[in-house]
């Protein structure tokens, strides 16, 4: 092997050793700190590593990967009752705004969903104040914001938010068009289409998730 050629697999594995460091870093500081923004996180994990070779930033969705094991490590007791906190809500929310036919996503639809989480639900309606008068019909204070969702490299809109609190857990719900149903905007994490679902698909997951409960407590009752 010439000496170029070790220098080059040299830098290939201090390069991956750093991108791996800087993921489980920033995954660390998403889980502790509430950082919800990837980008964020992978900056001041960097930093804070005093890594500064952009190359060496790993992609969200590796960030997400050391996020799902860092809360199996670290938090197997208490993350799986948090999100199972979350889909509780997030059933008795969809069932509550069923006319917006809304879809659950994020990190409580994706599983990662811990203390800092908020329910996240996309709402539809192609009158964009309706949901804001439905919750203040129903005495929901809400704080507005708006959001800039990725169709494309082109194509980035920008949407009402619509934040409240319900049972001391937040909700964050986006308003989009009724077309927007059939086209989902881009995941932040691999630039795929974003995973939503319906309150069925929800009602299912929580319907498992209480089974595989059930059964453990069997197993370790006849154990």
């Amino acid at each position: 092997m010439s000496r170029g050629e070790h220098h080059r697999i040299h830098a290939h594995d201090r390069l991956q050793r750093n991108r791996l460091l800087i993921a489980q870093e920033a995954a660390r500081l998403m889980s502790e700190q509430g950082i919800r923004d990837f980008h964020h996180a992978k900056l001041k994990a960097a930093e804070r590593l005093g890594i500064l070779d952009a190359q060496a930033l790993p992609r969200n969705l590796e960030i997400e990967r050391a996020l799902r094991e860092h809360q199996r490590l670290f938090q197997a007791d208490s993350q799986p009752q948090l999100l199972l906190r979350r889909r509780t809500a997030a059933v008795e929310a969809m069932r509550f705004l069923a006319q917006f036919e809304p879809r659950l996503v994020g990190a409580v639809l994706e599983g990662t969903a811990d203390a800092h989480s908020a329910v996240c639900l996309h709402v539809f309606s192609d009158d964009a104040d309706a949901v804001e008068r439905y919750l203040s019909e129903h005495g929901v204070p809400v704080e507005g914001q708006v959001r800039r969702l990725r169709y494309s490299r082109s194509e980035q809109p920008e949407y009402p938010v619509l934040l409240f609190a319900a049972d001391e857990l937040p909700f964050d719900l986006t308003v989009l068009p009724r077309n927007a149903l059939r086209r989902p905007p881009l995941d932040r994490t691999d630039d795929r289409p974003m995973r939503r679902a319906s309150l069925v698909q929800v009602e299912m997951m929580l319907s498992e998730a209480f089974g595989d409960a059930v059964q453990r407590r069997t197993g370790a009752a006849r154990r």
